[in-house]
């Protein structure tokens, strides 16, 4: 193996894998390193035609990384850095709206900034974007991975999963501590409809 990338959108658990992936021993980096705002750095990157990780080589988990003008950037992160890991992380698509909502809306001056940036589904709360934006990113790397089951992890924190399948995924072994739950506001999990609300999740992509 040789990186691991979340490839899930904001606001679908990627805190609490960041933790998880710690606790299993691997050096993770969540939005913001000691390098800078992991974000800029890997779209900046792209843009110099640069590896898309360089300067920031030396970890072995990335989360957060990726935004509306970045999420296709996973297909050359596979192509860059081959035989690694990536876990799409997951949530019923209202719910995200839902928990990105509030998150958008708690941003201090949000008004100053949506007036500087007009155009920024993010800070204008455009939930149609988000809702576009949510479908298709899923459609691309199902698409892309689906007939390589090996390399890619659906996984959904608020459906239930859990350290099984994390540890199943990377070939490791199970640790004896709680799975992390990072973002509590957040924790809506219910494992008794943990099959079902992966299926209805599966079907609202088709």
């Amino acid at each position: 193996m040789n990186k691991i990338f979340g490839v899930g959108l904001n606001k679908t658990g990627t805190t609490s894998m960041a933790k998880a992936l710690e606790i299993l021993g691997f050096d993770s980096v969540h939005w913001q390193g000691k390098e800078g705002n992991i974000k800029h750095l890997i779209e900046k990157n792209d843009q110099k035609n640069q590896p898309l990780l360089h300067g920031i080589e030396g970890y072995d988990a990335y989360l957060d990384w990726n935004h509306p003008r970045t999420n296709h950037l996973f297909k050359k992160l596979d192509f860059q850095y081959p035989n690694s890991k990536f876990i799409l992380h997951t949530r019923p698509m209202e719910d995200w709206i839902k928990s990105r909502y509030q998150h958008v809306s708690s941003i201090p001056d949000l008004k100053k900034i949506q007036k500087k940036y007009p155009d920024n589904p993010w800070y204008n709360l455009d939930v149609e974007a988000w809702k576009r934006e949510y479908k298709t990113h899923h459609s691309n790397v199902n698409s892309y991975f689906k007939d390589r089951p090996d390399d890619l992890l659906i996984f959904d924190l608020f459906a239930g999963d859990s350290w099984e399948e994390v540890c199943n995924f990377l070939q490791v072994e199970k640790p004896n501590v709680k799975f992390p739950i990072e973002n509590k506001a957040d924790k809506k999990m219910n494992p008794l409809k943990k099959a079902s609300n992966k299926l209805k999740a599966f079907l609202k992509l088709l």
